[in-house]
């Protein structure tokens, strides 16, 4: 199936993956954009002119991306490696290996390290200036109560999330033991971790789309501050750093943006083709990505085209209102 782009829904990037889109983010950097797909690819382009300027195969689907700089990345397959690439040279290596499909990767700015999350049910951390050859790069491999679904940092602290409704936080500089070790506090199986940009907790979403609030700071008065709420069964989320303000996307379409710490919808994008697969916010806030990816959440069925719409964000949008400025900081 296939039809125009819905009106207000952004531009439409061209060539985009032609298989479920599994991740997107946008550089640090600038407004260059990676993807990864289950067509096995990764691909990089530059957002503002609309170029398709890279792409990579895995032998398997990947199912994970992250850039190191603006002049490269890293990535995570079903084929269970991990894979490092040098844009400008489109030189690209195996950085190191699990024994299952490796779900989620990301590069730690404060460590200087890859850490990569498997459903082997471990957690390894490679050092990415090391010596060539997964022995040299592996700094070290971390048992995990179960199957590793997400990942998140910020700051020295890793977020894990696994199967079964574990939670694991770590400490990047010693990583013997989690400092915590929890358990969701949603009854559903976990999708998603992430960070709140001011690294006071965590926001854990589950697959029936519920989304808690959680907080590192274990006094009594931190965790009174917990709570969750439903959102729209919702499959990607985004954090907006400039504000603390997030975007959730869900499998019905839509796109809603979130003051979290007034549990205030702030706004809601027009209707989109397809399942939301994936969010980003580029560095600087203009820029909103939207992976437009059927998940197959009522099975294999006919689905509209896979496409990555660019939509300029205006700051009214995505900007807390003035008196939930005052009253609090953001997430």
């Amino acid at each position: 199936m296939s039809g125009a782009p819905p009106s207000g829904s952004g531009r439409e990037l061209a060539n985009p993956p032609t298989d479920g889109i599994s991740n997107l983010r946008f550089s640090n950097h600038s407004d260059h954009l990676l993807v990864s797909s289950w067509d096995k690819s990764v691909r990089l382009y530059d957002a503002s002119a609309n170029v398709l300027k890279g792409e990579f195969m895995h032998g398997g689907p990947v199912l994970d991306c992250c850039f190191h700089d603006d002049s490269s990345g890293f990535s995570a397959s079903a084929d269970f490696t991990v894979r490092r690439y040098v844009f400008s040279s489109g030189k690209e290596d195996i950085l190191g290996r699990h024994v299952a499909p490796v779900r989620c990767v990301e590069y730690s700015y404060a460590a200087g390290q890859v850490v990569t999350g498997s459903w082997d049910k471990t957690l390894k951390c490679w050092d990415p200036g090391g010596a060539n050859g997964p022995e040299h790069t592996l700094v070290g491999t971390y048992p995990q109560p179960e199957r590793v679904y997400s990942l998140s940092l910020v700051g020295h602290r890793l977020v894990v999330a696994t199967a079964g409704r574990h939670v694991n936080v770590y400490d990047l500089r010693n990583m013997s033991q989690p400092e915590q070790r929890r358990e969701s506090s949603l009854k559903c199986q976990t999708k998603c971790v992430r960070c709140y940009p001011n690294g006071t907790g965590f926001a854990l979403s589950s697959v029936e789309g519920r989304v808690a609030m959680e907080f590192f700071d274990l006094s009594e008065a931190s965790q009174s501050k917990k709570y969750g709420y439903l959102l729209n069964l919702f499959q990607a989320v985004a954090v907006l750093t400039l504000y603390g303000t997030f975007a959730t996307g869900g499998c019905d379409g839509y796109v809603n943006v979130w003051d979290g710490n007034h549990k205030k919808r702030l706004y809601q994008y027009s209707k989109y083709p397809s399942s939301i697969a994936a969010l980003s916010f580029s560095k600087d806030g203009r820029l909103l990505a939207v992976a437009s990816s059927y998940t197959f959440e009522e099975g294999d069925i006919p689905h509209e085209q896979d496409a990555i719409y660019l939509r300029n964000i205006n700051e009214v949008e995505v900007r807390p209102k003035p008196k939930a400025i005052h009253a609090a900081a953001p997430l």
